[in-house]
């Protein structure tokens, strides 16, 4: 029997089905699924893992924080212990009627690692048995046959690599985590995460923040006018100088400005608009943040539809389509989707099909590309959302370009050049299809040179000079990569990391208290951890891991060295460290004014040595004892919102493994009674034609 490992049960049915013709027979070993079936080849087994199912840490001795200074850890062994109990059993007593071993987990480092010590695993309790290895990037019938026809060797370097990443975030994270936590006492569940990209990623949202914070705003006026030409049509044009800072200057303008013009130049312009490049992890990510997706929701939506054989392997770096994708192929396939049949008639339509090409190509799996039909109703509305984008950029891929006409026109105004923009598209290609590419159309009318025109109106426009955007997560993915920040597997999960120890919230990305105290901090004694230079450094030396031309111990043990560099300094000053971060976040404690109406204080999240409990109390106490109760589980965070219905503070509970949720502090919330959920919740009563 021939036992194929996959990185999850769906994949693992899947394949099963697959390979089988679908005569698949389902058996539970310690609960956990295996698919048996026989083909020409054999007699199969498959199951399904939850990604890892180990994971690295230190012996319970360095357990203790107290007794444990952060420095030992740095050269302390590392092991790996079971999280998943119970796959490790049911994947022990399948192995045991095995002679071969096919791993087909995502072929990546992480899915490489996962598949090799589900390999080691099985190794260990029944001795040496022949392991290939299946590669392949969608899990469609075609794909997977192809896979199983021509079987590889596990890639222990790309499986090194992962492991090397796996040690030095556990070195740098727990090191670090702990030194920071405890010389500022933010311990349990206020403890201050710490890690080798998590920190210079935060960092970049904290510069931002503090970029908006201390932007100095500059006024300046524009002059903008209402024209009409000799046929009466309307239009608007601004003064050439774009930007007056002396408002005297505008006002002494604007004033002797007469009621006729000129038009002194027209300049029209063709602008071909390119068809976007082929998708991979960063530009899904980008363009699936403008539907209101998190980096993290994308890739779980993304996973589900890969798993499900709707899509190609999300988690690449690809943006060029290899030659082994038959284009013609999957368009006639998509051509069965009523939704997309008048999109896919008209690449197919095209004597050639040219496809665009990014910057980016690798070898390990093709762009994001749809791989089959997916009906709506079988989809979830996030799930629909994200395929139509996926089949609408492939279909937009292979379109031609479409064509923008631009024109400038200079108009003379008593002696002051004022100019009129117009951009229209005039010949629809990918645009027609891509609904998520936002071109506005400037319309002006037929003008002619050394046309007279009439000043309808004319005004002066009080404006400022804007401070810059705060980071969107899909901005931040893109500038991730941009740095060498984290890989396309691991970008969106330090989000979604930063999310979940309450360092930042929204989207776009806003800092806490907390976290600007801790990157501040960090900056004056010790800026390296902040910077993303060496974490750069670090991946590059994974990737030469993973092409075999370095040794995963030296490069820990580099990382070790600098570790324990950046240790010293911070040691020396601890007391400084803790003392700033203290003193910082003390207004992460504030949850919002005290409602009392004689009081002006304000509440805090307070600790109960009595009770040993926290809650939430007014800052004047004793002489306001206005006291609420709290969640004493999960990561309470503090916000600037108040309900909507009794107008108390609202406070944001996250709890590993569940939502992140928002909650009024106020026990007699009328939202909290049912009678008001279920009045909320009623439907209106449906119309009946009679």
């Amino acid at each position: 029997m021939k036992l194929i490992i996959s990185e999850k049960e769906i994949a693992a049915k899947r394949i099963a089905q697959i390979l089988s013709g679908n005569g698949v027979k389902e058996e539970k070993v310690y609960g956990i699924p295996v698919h048996s079936f026989a083909n020409s080849e054999g007699s199969f087994k498959t199951i399904g893992l939850k990604g890892h199912i180990l994971q690295v840490e230190f012996p319970d001795e360095y357990a203790n924080w107290f007794k444990i200074p952060p420095q030992n850890l740095v050269d302390a062994a590392i092991i790996k212990k079971p999280i998943e109990k119970k796959i490790m059993q049911a994947l022990i007593k399948v192995a045991d009627e095995a002679d071969e071993v096919i791993i087909a987990t995502d072929f990546d480092r992480e899915g490489e690692l996962i598949g090799y010590d589900a390999f080691q695993v099985v190794r260990d309790k029944k001795g040496e048995i022949p392991v290939e290895r299946a590669k392949f990037s969608a899990i469609t019938p075609k794909d997977i046959k192809s896979a199983f026809a021509k079987l590889h060797k596990i890639d222990i370097n790309l499986a090194f690599a992962g492991m090397a990443r796996q040690d030095i975030d556990l070195i740098w994270g727990a090191v670090l985590t702990r030194f920071i936590s405890l010389a500022s006492y933010q311990l349990k569940d206020k403890f201050l995460s710490v890690g080798r990209v998590q920190t210079p990623t935060l960092a970049l949202i904290v510069d931002r923040e503090l970029e908006i914070e201390n932007f100095v705003k500059i006024p300046y006026w524009q002059i903008k006018v209402n024209l009409s030409n000799e046929k009466n049509e309307k239009f608007d044009a601004l003064h050439h100088k774009k930007r007056f800072l002396d408002e005297k200057e505008a006002k002494a303008v604007f004033d002797r400005l007469p009621d006729t013009g000129k038009i002194t130049a027209i300049k029209e312009a063709l602008r071909p608009l390119k068809p976007p490049a082929p998708l991979n992890t960063t530009a899904l990510i980008v363009a699936a943040s403008a539907l209101g997706f998190t980096a993290q929701k994308t890739i779980n939506t993304a996973e589900n539809l890969y798993m499900n054989g709707y899509i190609s392997y999300p988690r690449t770096d690809n943006t060029v389509y290899p030659n082994t994708i038959d284009l013609r192929e999957t368009l006639t396939v998509l051509s069965g989707s009523r939704q997309f049949s008048e999109m896919i008639r008209a690449v197919l339509s095209q004597k050639e099909i040219k496809p665009t090409r990014g910057l980016k190509k690798t070898t390990d799996h093709p762009p994001i590309y749809p791989t089959s039909v997916a009906a709506r109703e079988s989809l979830s509305e996030d799930e629909w959302k994200l395929y139509e984008l996926v089949v609408r950029r492939f279909a937009c891929t292979l379109l031609p370009e479409s064509v923008a006409k631009n024109m400038i026109v200079n108009i003379d105004i008593g002696g002051e050049k004022f100019i009129a923009n117009g951009s229209n598209i005039i010949k629809e290609g990918w645009t027609k299809y891509y609904p998520y590419y936002k071109h506005v159309d400037i319309f002006l009318p037929e003008l002619k040179n050394g046309e007279n025109v009439s000043v309808l109106n004319k005004e002066i426009l009080s404006k400022e000079t804007k401070p810059p955007l705060r980071y969107t997560q899909g901005k931040l993915v893109e500038k991730m990569e941009e740095l060498g920040l984290g890989t396309k597997a691991t970008r969106h999960t330090i989000i979604q990391n930063l999310v979940t120890r309450g360092y930042i919230k929204g989207n776009p990305l806003e800092p806490s208290k907390k976290a600007i105290a801790v990157i501040k901090t960090l900056k004056d004694y010790a800026v390296k951890i902040t910077s993303p230079d060496m974490t750069a450094e670090l991946e590059v030396d994974m990737d030469g891991i993973a092409s075999g031309d370095l040794d995963k111990g030296k490069v820990v043990d580099i990382s070790r060295k600098t570790l324990k560099e950046i240790l010293d300094t911070l040691n020396s000053k601890k007391a400084e460290i803790g003392k700033a971060i203290r003193d910082s976040i003390k207004e992460d404690e504030i949850v919002g004014k005290c409602p009392n109406p004689d009081c002006n204080g304000s509440l805090l999240i307070r600790f109960s040595a009595k009770t040993k409990k926290k809650f939430i109390g007014c800052s004047n106490y004793p002489k306001c004892n206005k006291a609420f109760s709290m969640p004493q589980n999960g990561l309470i965070l503090t916000t600037e919102d108040v309900c909507k219905v009794c107008g108390y503070p609202i406070i944001k509970v996250i709890r590993k493994g569940k939502r992140p949720w928002d909650l009024c502090i106020n026990p007699q919330c009328p939202s909290k009674n049912e009678d008001y959920k279920d009045y909320k919740n009623k439907k209106p009563a449906q119309k009946t034609d009679k």
